[in-house]
């Protein structure tokens, strides 16, 4: 009897068998995580206790990002038009005044089997004087020339594969050498000086881009150096309990994330006011010279990708602040006061 009731007092508990064949990563995991929520709330509880501070340095962050944000949206559309107008770039050949419109068809079928000419088409001397009487509205001294000054003339469109700079550089020097041709006209010399403007400004706003973000690293590691400074007492007390260096230094780079993320939104919300004050003026305009030109703004991909480099920011310049002035905080300083 006595035997089975200590076999039975010796039987496991389940639950406390249970308990102890947790595993210690899985409870360190938990530790550190829950740590880690708690010291992100508490960063973002500092930031609303000083609201006017954290304003100005999210309002800094939000100008610095979003006048390069802004300016490569700006090109990205540029870019955009420029390609379209080279794409439907067309070429213009005018024909000697004694070509005949046997010759000038003769002409035409061959240009036309070329593999880089995706359609032509022959116009008369005798329709472009009849076009050009129509819309002029100078018939009367029209009906004074004694012949048609007007030439043959064929309109050629370049491949797809051909409808670039070089490409249609390339398919001008060939029509230029076939007999019968006076002049071939092609209107893309603004175009390449529009390009390479754009390529200029791409690579001056993408300087002007790192240097703004250099700006936002020396912001934040600036305010985190105060938040550092005014806390330096914590700090001593934390090093003096044995707390590490990752440990006292978690909240300060989940301060300078949360700036960033502020910066970021700021930035968006800038961007979203200067697209929406701008985008009347822009279409008004480029409807005047029969344009389709309008400006682009962020798609929720560019706003996460904007958002993200922000936070990334705020935490790089936290971790230069941490890096160069936590080592000089040591618990010595108590026992030297």
């Amino acid at each position: 009897m006595a035997a089975d009731s200590s076999s039975r007092s010796r039987k496991p508990d389940p639950a406390r068998g249970a308990k102890v064949s947790r595993s210690p990563w899985r409870e360190q995991a938990e530790s550190y995580f829950m740590h880690h929520r708690k010291v992100a709330r508490d960063s973002a509880g500092r930031l609303w206790r000083t609201p006017v501070a954290s304003l100005m340095t999210w309002a800094v962050m939000g100008v610095a990002l979003a006048l390069p944000v802004a300016l490569l949206l700006l090109l990205t559309s540029l870019q955009g038009v420029s390609a379209g107008w080279e794409s439907s770039a067309r070429v213009t050949a005018y024909m000697d005044l004694d070509a005949s419109l046997e010759q000038t068809r003769k002409l035409a079928s061959e240009i036309a089997s070329d593999g880089r000419v995706a359609e032509l088409e022959l116009v008369d001397r005798d329709r472009a004087l009849a076009e050009f009487r129509a819309s002029s509205g100078l018939d009367d001294a029209l009906d004074y020339l004694e012949e048609n000054p007007l030439p043959h003339t064929l309109l050629i469109t370049p491949e797809e594969n051909a409808r670039s700079a070089n490409g249609v550089a390339a398919l001008v020097t060939f029509i230029e050498s076939m007999d019968r041709v006076e002049r071939v006209q092609v209107d893309l010399g603004w175009l390449q000086r529009l390009n390479a403007m754009t390529d200029l400004l791409a690579r001056a706003v993408w300087a002007l881009a790192i240097l703004l973000a250099v700006a936002v690293v020396l912001v934040i590691g600036n305010t985190v150096r105060l938040s550092i400074e005014s806390r330096r007492d914590e700090i001593l007390v934390a090093k003096l309990v044995g707390g590490t260096d990752g440990f006292v230094r978690r909240p300060f780079l989940y301060t300078g994330a949360w700036f960033g993320l502020g910066g970021g939104i700021v930035a968006w919300v800038l961007l979203q006011l200067s697209l929406w004050w701008l985008n009347g003026p822009v279409e008004r305009l480029a409807g005047l010279y029969r344009s389709n030109f309008s400006l682009n703004g962020l798609s929720i991909d560019g706003a996460l990708a904007l958002i993200i480099a922000a936070m990334l920011l705020g935490w790089l310049g936290a971790w230069v602040a941490v890096k160069r002035h936590l080592s000089d905080i040591e618990p010595g300083e108590i026992a030297g006061g």
